[in-house]
């Protein structure tokens, strides 16, 4: 009997739906119109919104279509485009990290693969990929990469999740 019941709960895990995961991405407007998503945070020129992207996983059902802007989203920009209005913001995007890091150079460390004192741990994996080893102790976090070309590398987080030192 029991026997029974742990394999007909096997099958309805098996057979269960996959979960899907949604991010929270910006969406990044700049003076001219264009429009630009990331997970970096916009630059200070341009209008920012937060959205959350669903992304199911392939295959686990009806293709999704892309959503549009509406049309009472588009009149009320044009309406503020034709009057001039200027974009006035009083308080400053917290990335968690206390803020040490400007968002271009956030982007430069990471295209070049360094690490910063204010890096989070979605940037490190953007610049250095999936770490070879993680480790934790007392809250806090390390990221050890596999020697390239003799050296081995490794990345501390605090509590926060903040880079804290490098090796």
């Amino acid at each position: 009997m029991r026997t029974l019941l742990s394999r007909a709960t096997l099958c309805a895990l098996l057979l269960a739906s996959p979960t899907t995961h949604a991010a929270s991405v910006y969406r990044c407007v700049d003076e001219t119109g264009h429009v630009t998503f990331t997970r970096q945070g916009c630059a200070p020129s341009q209008t920012a919104q937060m959205q959350n992207a669903f992304n199911p996983t392939p295959s686990s059902g009806k293709a999704t279509r892309m959503a549009e802007p509406s049309s009472q989203q588009t009149k009320r920009q044009r309406k503020h485009a034709d009057t001039g209005a200027t974009l006035t913001v009083v308080g400053e995007q917290d990335d968690g990290c206390g803020n040490l890091l400007t968002q271009q150079a956030r982007r430069k460390a990471i295209v070049e693969q360094q690490v910063r004192a204010g890096m989070t741990r979605a940037d490190i994996e953007s610049a250095l990929g999936r770490p070879d080893a993680i480790s934790g102790n007392n809250g806090q976090t390390r990221y050890r990469y596999s020697p390239q070309k003799g050296r081995s590398r490794s990345v501390s987080f605090d509590e926060n999740g903040c880079v804290r030192a490098k090796n």
